[in-house]
């Protein structure tokens, strides 16, 4: 038999190996972009947002992409729904706990959190990266971390962002996402008190 009748016969085993193939190359991507302590905007066309000297990325009120659907289970098996924050400015922070960056920033997020929580702001994070919620749980243990983080081990809710938007591209990535649910401001780097701050401010200061 020839290897055109093989492959006809087997249509259905090759698209799924496809189909495999494309998620692969996209969680590869996160791969070999993760754990880096900077980073740039990345994304073609048209972004509408403005790149800063201090690497945080801003976007203009009325020019700012609504985040995706983020939402599943957290570390700790709870369910959460972001958009559930609709009214509070959120920051959201991607780590991992093998990531060195995210445990450099993981008490000064805590720190800024415990600050700004009676303010109508409200810290996500996403963990990704970890093939088990045992070493996340460690990690929160271990820094004090008190704001829920949802598990998403395979990258799934990064590449829900659109391209060419305040997406997180990095391992950290922060977002801070206004009152409408749309992402203000975005760094691709691990994050003092003073610059989280400073990157919070603006966003908080809107009404």
């Amino acid at each position: 038999m020839s290897a055109a009748c093989r492959a006809d016969q087997r249509p259905n085993r090759t698209r799924s190996r496809a189909a495999l193939l494309t998620a692969g190359a996209a969680v590869a991507a996160l791969v070999l972009t993760a754990c880096g302590s900077g980073g740039t905007s990345g994304g073609a066309g048209n972004t509408n947002f403005v790149a800063g000297k201090d690497g945080v990325d801003t976007a203009a009120k009325g020019e700012r992409a609504a985040i995706p659907d983020l939402s599943g289970k957290t570390i700790d098996g709870k369910q959460l729904d972001v958009r559930d924050y609709k009214g509070k400015v959120v920051v959201l922070n991607v780590w991992g706990s093998w990531c060195g960056p995210c445990r450099a920033e993981a008490k000064n997020l805590e720190t800024v959190y415990q600050d700004t929580k009676d303010q109508g702001v409200q810290f996500v994070g996403i963990n990704t990266r970890d093939t088990s919620t045992g070493p996340a749980v460690a990690f929160e243990k271990e820094f004090g971390v008190t704001y829920p983080s949802l598990y998403d081990p395979t990258g799934k809710l990064m590449l829900r962002f659109k391209k060419g938007t305040l997406n997180p591209q990095l391992i950290p990535s922060t977002l801070i996402i206004d009152r409408d649910g749309k992402v203000a401001a975005r760094t691709l780097q691990a994050l003092g008190e003073d610059n989280l701050r400073k990157m919070l401010a603006p966003v908080l200061a809107e009404k």
